[in-house]
């Protein structure tokens, strides 16, 4: 009684300094627990202490009874005491049926049907008590079985995609290497001038095989969580000046308008690899410069602060993104033309890869678009003390 009694005054000390949030759920279901713990062993100690008494008593009235009427009332006494018995066990059999019997048939049930590899199954209990706990804990791992049969089957339908992705675009570049290679070697008296050109085609989709076996090197290592990043604290005016200076003059080369502008009021630091930074956010202007217009297109970057957040926006006037494909931009091979062409270079994984290094830093990166006027990408990122 004392180690109960110091156990109680414990828990009772402890709950009362405990904070909020998961703590509190762990002690609201800890203390339903011990409720029906209380319960299940004080009908298991009636039970126990009412057996001996009942006998005692029915000695008692059998002593009474002889001792007052005689055998005739003491037969008449036992028929009736066995009627009631009957009654009894009759109503105490039911009451079990219903509270013990019945949820554990249910529950029988249900762990048949998980083994037929129906995860959806729930079984229905409304009792109180021990087996009810039990019961909702099987429905719990039911439905955790369920949803990790669904991440299951998602992730064998993407690699059953990615896997037709990737032949597809290996395998046409592949064969126009193939054809233009043969057609030089069958070709005689072909001219210098075709002879070259073909070859300038053959350069081109080697580039293109290489920059797509690269990307996708690069994403199943970020998939993987295996891609090793230098993480240091960097000041991001400083940094995102150097970049758009950078920028600015290659996209000048290629007759591309750059414009950047600073709206933080002072330098503030931030936690990046600065090669891996780089790669997301020329994915970015990458892309605006596949899709663009070939003549005047302009991209702006801007550079602000939100609360506790870095905001780097990066704004193009090409053609748009329509509103039923943007949801899908960042999924890996996903391309927005319907012809699947490599004309522009496009991977596919672009996008898809700026987003998994920006996740990498603990940012996101969300696209608004509208056809006919451009697309905004939008990056934020953690500050850091």
């Amino acid at each position: 009684m004392v180690k109960k009694e110091e156990t109680r005054n414990f828990f009772h000390e402890f709950k009362n300094r405990r904070g909020h949030g998961d703590c509190d759920d762990f002690f609201e279901r800890l203390e339903q627990h011990r409720m029906y713990h209380r319960e299940f062993h004080r009908m298991h100690r009636s039970l126990h202490f009412f057996r001996p008494f009942a006998l005692l008593f029915n000695l008692l009235i059998l002593f009474l009874l002889f001792k007052l009427e005689g055998i005739k009332a003491i037969v008449i006494f036992i028929a009736a005491l066995l009627v009631a018995k009957e009654i009894v066990q009759v109503l105490f059999l039911l009451h079990l049926e219903k509270r013990i019997f019945r949820p554990i048939e249910a529950l029988k049930k249900g762990v048949e049907e998980i083994a037929r590899g129906n995860y959806g199954i729930k079984v229905e209990c409304e009792m109180r008590n021990e087996i009810g706990i039990l019961v909702a804990s099987f429905n719990e791992m039911a439905h955790k079985l369920e949803e990790s049969e669904k991440i299951k089957s998602e992730y064998e339908e993407n690699r059953k995609a990615l896997i037709a992705n990737i032949s597809h675009d290996l395998k046409t570049p592949i064969t126009s290497i193939q054809g233009y290679i043969e057609a030089i070697l069958d070709g005689e008296g072909i001219a210098l001038e075709i002879k070259n050109k073909y070859l300038q085609i053959i350069h081109y989709n080697i580039i293109y095989v290489n920059k797509l076996i690269d990307d996708l090197f690069l994403f199943s290592k970020l998939d993987l969580q295996k891609l090793n990043f230098q993480f240091e604290k960097v000041q991001v005016r400083a940094f995102m000046s150097d970049l758009t200076e950078e920028l600015g003059l290659e996209l000048e080369e290629r007759q591309v308008q750059f414009f950047y502008t600073d709206k933080m009021e002072q330098d503030l630091p931030i936690l990046l690899d600065r090669k891996r930074m780089h790669q997301a956010l020329r994915n970015i202007v990458g892309n605006a410069l596949k899709y663009g217009p070939d003549k005047g297109l302009i991209i702006k970057a801007e550079l602000s602060k939100q609360g506790d957040l870095v905001c780097i926006k990066l704004i193009d006037n090409g053609p748009g993104i329509p509103a039923d494909k943007l949801p899908h931009i960042f999924d890996r091979f996903y391309r927005v033309d319907k012809e699947r062409t490599k004309d522009l270079m496009s991977t596919g994984l672009g996008l898809a890869i700026a987003r998994e290094l920006l996740q990498a830093h603990g940012g996101s990166i969300a696209a608004f678009s509208e056809e006919g006027k451009g697309t905004c990408f939008t990056i934020t990122l953690p500050l850091t003390v």
